[in-house]
């Protein structure tokens, strides 16, 4: 299965929707169109949302690492959202849960971003 990513500007945010697998094949293309969309668009603060997400291994982690630390860099926030029960088990055993923000839904992610 491949991938399949959507990119949404909002106000607060850069959206982005990961649908498929994430893993070596697929990381590399992530991560520069993530880094593009953060660049280009003057992002502060990104959501990734995991809803359709079946599958992802430590490339797909990697990318997601990277990103928070671009958007750290920046003085924003990352909030992961709608994480499955496989990914939500990676990001334990990776110990990302300490570092990125998890909201159990897109609408919580927003909010949370708008207490900030």
């Amino acid at each position: 299965m491949s991938l399949q990513m959507e990119l949404e500007h909002g106000r607060k945010a850069l959206i982005v929707r990961l649908k498929g697998e994430l893993d070596h094949h697929t990381a590399e293309v992530v991560k520069s169109r993530m880094e593009e969309a953060i660049v280009s668009g003057d992002v502060r603060n990104v959501i990734l949302s995991l809803r359709d997400l079946s599958f992802m291994d430590s490339s797909g982690l990697g990318v997601i690492l990277g990103r928070y630390k671009q958007i750290s860099a920046k003085g924003g926030k990352m909030v992961v959202c709608d994480v499955s029960p496989a990914v939500y088990r990676l990001f334990e055993l990776s110990g990302l849960f300490k570092i990125v923000t998890v909201q159990e839904n897109e609408k919580s992610a927003i909010s949370s971003l708008e207490a900030v």
